[in-house]
Parts: structure tokens; sequence; C-alpha cells
């Protein structure tokens, strides 16, 4: 076996095979998420500013559990709360309170203005879906002129006082797809809202994990976030990839680049890799994760694997003593 030669390596290589080689990162495979009360699902309607009727399901987390952290979870393109339900169910399971929108013109979210079936994302244009991850607008984030999907849950998240850079549950956003897009649009323009004499009122994004991210769909980009000091340098990033999910690598290798020092990268049937500096996995800021599965997106986000190393990745990077 692999892990008999662990013992001659140093420390912090023992650390990181024991978390390359063991499936996942070290802990046992999930089964399958449990069925969960009605009463710790619930549904909440709320409204963006320009007028779309937002279907959210928040799921919290059991009393009994450590909080890990509060997470916006974002389906991707055709999809719903539905379609990243089982892992929104085993990120509950883990300790983190899970906020998932129906994107405008997906699910229950078809609403805009009172009128009912009026949105449908097959005839939605590329405006109209910047504006999911969209929040700007005047100085003061809580009075925002324009208030997106994404921004709208934020701020209901904020109310609950389950997101405002919470050192207990902070805030992790991922998405899967065309979501991861969002998530990543939507986590520059957190951290792009300027700081009040109070305190800072962006940079609330603590991490960000993106499954299967698209370059490109319907006309959204990836690139604009990623040209943001946000994505270059300042939020922990997990892509979590399958053996097809071109886009995933290529989004990793352009992120190393900004991050030469802080990356880790774990390939399917592979040893793992790391920058030099990094010494213990906690180093790391950056990290790649491919399943040895040509499943992607949504699909992949429900593979029993997958929660444990997002749990896994968040453990890492949300430890305040890293």
């Amino acid at each position: 076996m692999r892990l008999m030669c662990l013992p001659r390596l140093s420390a912090p290589t023992r650390a990181f095979a024991a978390i390359s080689l063991a499936l996942p990162w070290g802990v046992a495979p999930a089964a399958s998420a449990p069925v969960r009360d009605a009463a710790e699902v619930k549904r909440f309607d709320l409204e963006t500013s320009d007028g779309v009727a937002l279907a959210t399901w928040y799921y919290e987390p059991p009393e009994d559990a450590e909080p890990l952290a509060t997470v916006i979870l974002v389906h991707d393109f055709e999809g719903s709360h539905k379609t990243v339900e089982p892992l929104a169910l085993a990120l509950q399971e883990a300790g983190c309170a899970v906020a998932v929108p129906d994107l405008r013109g997906h699910g229950a979210s078809t609403s805009q203005d009172g009128r009912d079936a009026d949105l449908d994302i097959r005839q939605l244009r590329k405006g109209d879906l910047e504006l999911i991850a969209a929040g700007a607008g005047g100085r003061l984030r809580e009075q925002s002129a324009v208030r997106g999907d994404l921004e709208t849950v934020h701020a209901f998240l904020v109310s609950r006082g389950a997101a405002g850079g919470s050192a207990e549950a902070p805030l992790v956003v991922i998405g899967c797809g065309a979501g991861a897009t969002l998530a990543a649009l939507w986590t520059a323009a957190d951290w792009a809202w300027p700081p009040l004499a109070s305190g800072p009122q962006g940079q609330q994004v603590k991490a960000l994990v993106l499954v299967s991210p698209a370059w490109a769909a319907k006309g959204l980009a990836l690139q604009p976030a990623l040209g943001t000091e946000a994505l270059k340098r300042e939020v922990p990033v997990m892509v979590l990839a399958g053996t097809g999910d071109r886009d995933g690598i290529r989004l990793f290798d352009q992120l190393k680049r900004q991050r030469p020092r802080e990356w880790f990268d774990q390939r399917a049937d592979a040893e793992f890799t790391k920058a030099k500096e990094v010494e213990k996995p906690g180093d790391a800021t950056l990290f790649l994760v491919q399943l040895d599965t040509t499943l992607s997106g949504e699909k992949l986000a429900a593979e029993a694997d997958a929660a444990p190393r997002i749990k896994t990745f968040l453990e890492l990077v949300l430890d305040d003593d890293r």
C-alpha cells in the first residue's frame, strides 16, 4: 500500500499525502443525505431591486452542530434549488447554514413586478444574467440601487444575522457550472464595496468554491472577475472538477499564476503537487481537486465525495490559526 511509505516522509509531506491519498481528504465517503424534517428547510420569497420575486430555500444547520460557514449556493443555468439539494443537505449536516435561490427565470422565480410566468431563462439576455450577480449603486450597501439575485440573498442573510463577516460562521459562496461564473462575479462585486468609517461593508465572502466553472455561458464571461484583487489574491478558492472539466483546469492554471506560492493541485490518479512555499495544507489559498469521474457541474456536486472535500477545504481556509 502507498500509505506504508508515509513514515519516511517529512511531517508536512505526510500531511499532504494523507489529504491526497485518503478518500476523500482523510475522511470516509459520505452516506446518502438524510431526509430532513420540513422545519429545517424553509422557503422565503424575496424581491430584487428590479422586482423579481426570488424564491429562496434556507437550510438551517442542526442545533447541535458546530457552526462551519454560511453558504450561498448557486445552481447552474436550467437548474434550480432542487438540482443542488444533495450538496445543500450535505453541507447543512456538516454545520453550514445554506441559502439556495432559484435564480430568475428558474424554478419558482419566474414572476417580475407581480406578473406570473414572465421570466424564462431561455429568453433572458446577457444584461439580465449579469444582473443576477450585480450589487452596486450609491455608497451604502444596505441602500444600494441595484440589488440582483445574489445581493438580495446576501441582504436576507444579513437581516437574519447569518452573514456579515461573522467569525463564527463566515460567508462562503459555492457555484456549479454557469452558477460558478455567477458566484465569482458576485464575489468580486462584494469585495468592491468601499469601507465606511464604521467598518467594512464589503469583503464579506471569505471563501469561494467553483464546481466545474464555465468560462463563458450565454454571453456571461468569467474573465471580468478574474481581473479583480478578490479573485487574484484575496479570497481562498477551490476548483472542484471532473476529468472532462477543461474550463476548471484552465481557470486553476490562470489563478495559479497569480498565486505562485499558495497553490495545491490534486489531479485524478496523480500524486499531488504544490507550491514549494506551502509547508502544510493550511498555507495554500488556491486548491484544485479533480475527481476521477466524467460527471460535471451539479451532478459532480451531488457525488458523495464532493461535500466532504468542500468541508475540508473550508475547515482549512477558515481556520483562524492558519
